[in-house]
């Protein structure tokens, strides 16, 4: 039986202001801190809820009893909480993101997040409801990108990569609008948080969209998407992650060998055909 705990975005909002690395260091607190420590209680992963929640239910209905490891997972929908929550050890550790994103997030809020095992990646892509391929753009198009800073940059990294602008030499991670040298088809672009590109795309000519947003909509990035990433040495793969000093905690080596077993990959091939892909 699925034993999941789903946190909505209100939910979410009231943790933020009740765990941020601002929290005056209350006893609820010490004492999620200590549990989440605790090797002999459950190992708590906060995780968007597609796909890593999925994966990560399927270890632990799966393969977790097995390997001795008693696995809660907590759904989390937004890009900043569950790193939060595992610094202030409200959870043991999270599933959710990707390097530059960490680097950008540990650098910005003063964290000490560190990778795990990367498990999968989620080719980033260009979606549509009014255009057929990226050609097919109209001139003064508006295009929907993430707003967080690495998951912008990508998204305007991979327009670049497909000839429909081109970004000032150097910009890597931080790139934003600003950096566009070329844009042939004066194309506009939208600024939204990464989980309402998917919505948004009856109001614009297209939308770049995060391979787990794309998911929870019900696109298929290897079918629907107008231009996909490559998964050729892309650096976006998504891996478990702990604070820094847990990398030992021998529930989280658990997870990591689970979350790296040719049934996990199976399972990933199987249930998301070329939409998720292993990187294992």
């Amino acid at each position: 039986m699925r034993n999941t705990a789903k946190i909505t975005t209100a939910v979410l909002a009231a943790g933020a202001l009740t765990f941020g690395l601002t929290a005056c260091g209350s006893s609820d607190k010490d004492s999620a801190s200590s549990s989440a420590s605790d090797t002999s209680k459950p190992l708590v992963v906060a995780a968007s809820p597609v796909p890593h929640a999925e994966i990560l239910t399927f270890v632990k209905d799966n393969l977790a009893k097995d390997a001795g490891l008693d696995l809660e997972v907590k759904e989390f929908t937004d890009y900043v909480t569950p790193n939060t929550a595992t610094e202030d050890g409200s959870v043991g550790a999270n599933y959710f993101q990707n390097q530059p994103y960490l680097d950008d997030f540990n650098k910005k809020n003063g964290t000490h997040i560190v990778p795990s095992v990367t498990v999968h990646l989620e080719p980033l892509g260009l979606y549509s409801n009014k255009a057929k391929s990226a050609e097919d753009l109209k001139s003064g198009a508006t295009v929907a990108v993430p707003n967080d800073t690495v998951n912008e940059a990508r998204a305007l990294k991979l327009l670049a990569d497909n000839g429909l602008i081109t970004l000032k030499d150097g910009v890597g991670n931080e790139a934003t609008p600003a950096d566009i040298v070329k844009n042939p088809k004066n194309l506009k672009f939208k600024e939204l948080e990464a989980a309402q590109t998917p919505r948004s795309l009856n109001d614009v000519d297209a939308a770049v969209i995060n391979g787990n947003y794309a998911i929870e909509a019900d696109l298929k990035p290897a079918d629907d998407a107008l231009v996909l990433e490559s998964a050729d040495n892309n650096p976006y793969g998504n891996f478990l992650a702990v604070k820094e000093g847990n990398e030992n905690d021998p529930r989280v080596k658990k997870l990591a060998k689970l979350l790296t077993s040719p049934e996990v990959k199976k399972f990933i091939e199987d249930k998301y055909a070329g939409s998720v892909i292993a990187s294992f």
